[in-house]
């Protein structure tokens, strides 16, 4: 969960009362927020000659992004004292009648597809809200808009621009302005080479680094006033004096882009002249049907049930208590005309996060207090955990290998691209791994096909111990499946592995015939007619004549020492497929992963 400092004695001026340090921890806690530190008596740090002053170090609820600054921290736990009205959030229209536009290119959908604006006017900061207009920007980027790969926000001096604006996409070379505290003119790419040391700017650039086009936002002089994601102009940038302030950003998540938009303007629109008003921002993109005003401020309708409610929380309350409880969440509710039972929810703009009646029905636990709601113990009915097959038979295939003397390990899911085909010898067709769509580092690429990889490098780790070594995996790997709906799929697998000085073949064929003994599944012989399948699609072909249990027979593959493999077959209820394969690993293979003793494999 975020941590929000604040000021103490600015917070406890805007509650009206002061706290000692247990009693605003108490309050914390019936919002359903948490006092992480209160650092009055902690040593804290010089700035500019002047010790800070005391902090509350506040933890928010991850998905509470309205009290992600002081103002919707003072707001939220003013309306939940009962101290403050609901704010009444307004779209006002300038006084000349005409909207501001942002015109928006075709070209964007290239690299940043959607954007938004608003306009809050006569607003005056102190040097605190200042402090938090900015801080609350860079808390969004990190938490709701991802590193700005979702959302990117821009903020300029009303009074040093002018509209209609254009948001349009560019060649890098096409793009020069001076950026943010910069004296220097420079052109995107120079820019880009320019930030990149940056510790803070730096982390930005891969976003848009290798697109063809970089986003841009123009006024109608052609002043640039930002290029998303990365960085304002310096012309238009805001100072603690600015009394008009333009709002716009970009994004590739048009919902995440206006919970933002309506996140921001709800929190300081209190700073206007005349609070809680808005200019909105007319955005007219035609080419992908997004012409629209923005921000929509209007509250969402939700209906939630009393009986619902009060089921959950053990709660016997009329629909109009539960309005009153409700208001102290700052939602709107009355009773619903249709039925009794219905209660008609007004969601604010801010709460982006209420997408169900659990949210509301928690909101009112909230509200009636935790510690307030009645204590009851089940009485009606009780349930007994049993485990879903798949796990029963991984636990049993884990414990007769454990009882044979092979130890388990638990390599990660993930893995390079070459350890999962390249360094086993196999090719990748496209077909079955599951790839990341941006790994951070070469090792975790991909989503591995075979436990083979991690229990190879999980020996190359542990080469130094005496061998032979003797592990073994049951665990998932995943495979592309484009006929389910997220297009992927998991299987469990079992694999073991014996590196010594010896071949161990034999001994990893004795583990396969205890751990499938242990299955009462029979090993066949003397079998007439078996052909072994060359490749990996393990198919299934019934005959029921034959009787039911399991054989072996040898496959030449490029994974294996020639003539030392051999595939698994198992027939149950007629029906044959080739479950697996083991045998002495090729010389390449040990060579990749460094291992110079013989290895065999089973799986």
């Amino acid at each position: 969960m975020p941590t929000i400092s604040v000021d103490k004695a600015e917070l406890y001026k805007a509650l009206g009362q002061e706290y000692t340090t247990e009693e605003f921890e108490t309050l914390c806690f019936e919002f359903g927020i948490e006092l992480d530190e209160d650092t009055s008596n902690s040593e804290r740090p010089i700035i500019n000659g002047k010790q800070e002053a005391p902090q509350l170090k506040i933890e928010i609820p991850a998905n509470r992004y309205d009290m992600l600054c002081f103002e919707g921290i003072a707001l939220m736990l003013n309306i939940f004292r009962q101290k403050t009205p609901l704010p009444n959030y307004r779209l006002v229209a300038p006084k000349s009648g005409k909207l501001e536009t942002i015109t928006v290119h075709p070209d964007t959908m290239k690299v940043r597809p959607y954007v938004s604006g608003a306009i809050l006017r006569n607003i005056k900061f102190t040097q605190e809200a200042y402090d938090s207009f900015i801080s609350l920007q860079d808390k969004l980027h990190q938490n709701l808009a991802r590193q700005r790969t979702l959302v990117a926000i821009g903020t300029h001096d009303l009074d040093t621009i002018k509209g209609p604006f254009t948001y349009e996409a560019l060649p890098p070379k096409d793009i020069s302005f001076i950026p943010l505290n910069q004296k220097k003119e420079m052109n995107a790419e120079e820019l880009m080479k320019y930030y990149e040391a940056d510790k803070h700017l730096g982390r930005y650039l891969h976003i848009i680094r290798d697109k063809p086009v970089y986003p841009v936002i123009y006024d109608s002089q052609r002043i640039i006033c930002s290029m998303p994601p990365i960085i304002n102009g310096d012309h238009s940038k805001i100072k603690l004096e600015t009394t008009n302030i333009f709002i716009e950003m970009t994004g590739t998540d048009r919902t995440k882009l206006e919970i933002v938009n309506n996140i921001i303007i709800a929190m300081f629109s209190q700073y206007c002249s005349e609070p809680f008003t808005i200019e909105p921002v007319k955005i007219i993109s035609d080419h992908n049907g997004e012409t629209r005003q923005t921000p929509d401020i209007s509250p969402r309708t939700a209906e939630v049930e009393v009986d619902y409610i009060n089921s959950c929380c053990g709660l016997s309350e009329t629909p109009e208590a539960i309005c009153k409880l409700l208001e102290k969440m700052c939602y709107t509710a009355k009773p619903s005309i249709s039925s009794k039972n219905i209660i008609s929810v007004s969601v604010p703009p801010t709460r982006a996060d209420v997408l169900h009646q659990c949210d509301i029905m928690e909101d009112v636990a909230i509200a009636y207090g935790f510690n307030n709601l009645p204590r009851t113990a089940p009485n009606k009915a009780s349930t007994i955990a049993q485990p879903l097959m798949i796990n029963k038979l991984g636990d049993i295939v884990r414990q007769e290998a454990a009882m044979a003397g092979w130890s388990e390990v638990m390599p990660l899911i993930l893995c390079s691209h070459d350890e999962n085909f390249a360094w086993l010898n196999r090719i990748d067709d496209g077909t079955s791994a599951v790839r990341l769509a941006n790994p951070k580092t070469a090792e975790y690429q991909i989503v591995r096909t075979s436990l083979l990889p991690g229990l190879l490098k999980t020996i190359r780790e542990n080469k130094k111990h005496s061998v032979p070594i003797k592990v073994f995996e049951v665990s998932d790997v995943a495979f592309k499946d484009m006929t389910l709906e997220r297009k992927s799929r998991n299987e469990r697998h079992f694999g073991a592995a014996w590196y010594g000085k010896t071949s161990g073949f034999e001994v990893v064929h004795g583990l396969l015939d205890r751990v499938l003994l242990m299955l009462k599944t029979a090993f066949l012989t003397h079998e007439e007619g078996l052909e072994g399948r060359k490749g990996l699609d393990y198919e299934v072909r019934e005959d029921h004549v034959k009787q039911d249990g399991y054989w072996i027979e040898e496959i030449d593959e490029e994974t294996f020492f020639k003539g030392h493999a051999a595939a698994i077959y198992l027939r149950v209820d007629g029906k044959q497929v080739r479950i697996g394969e083991f045998g002495i690993l090729h010389p390449t293979v040990l060579e990749k992963f460094e291992l110079r003793f013989v290895l065999s494999f089973h799986f």
